[in-house]
């Protein structure tokens, strides 16, 4: 089984983690804080030009749960409860929000916390969940 690639970025309170392999390139993250997050830039994560409020506020935005974060002090390690709910992104993804414990083809079990985006167009090259590859084929629903 393949490691999955994970980064993390800090600002001594908070640290955001990126699992790449998640992202779907929706770019809100880009869009929202474009001082933290460019893609031209190495690292593309500048955590220290934004507050802790406001890449938490940005981090739950995140339509395919790349983007999560934790917070570093051990009397608040913050965690969110989401209530299930679904929802169908047009021309994209399943969305999932909450946490899920996704079983693949080959009976591995993995648990998934705040959004899972699942592919409906059938192109992604980590199925079950989205890529981005929708966009690439011009996937219309």
């Amino acid at each position: 089984m393949e490691k999955e690639i994970k980064k993390e970025y800090t600002n001594g309170e908070l640290t955001i983690v990126w699992k790449p392999k998640m992202c779907i390139h929706a770019a809100i993250c880009v869009k929202t804080l474009p001082k933290v997050f460019n893609p031209k830039a190495k690292p593309w994560i500048k955590i220290e030009n934004a507050t802790t409020n406001e890449l938490k506020a940005q981090i739950l935005k995140c339509p395919s749960g790349a983007l999560s974060y934790y917070m570093n002090d051990k009397e608040n390690r913050e965690t969110e409860t989401l209530e299930i709910k679904v929802e169908v992104l047009e021309n994209g993804p399943l969305l999932v929000y909450g946490t899920l414990n996704v079983v693949d083809k080959d009976g591995n079990s993995e648990t998934k916390n705040k959004i899972t985006a699942f592919c409906r167009c059938g192109h992604s090259d980590n199925k079950p969940y989205c890529d981005g590859n929708h966009a690439k084929v011009n996937f219309k629903s």
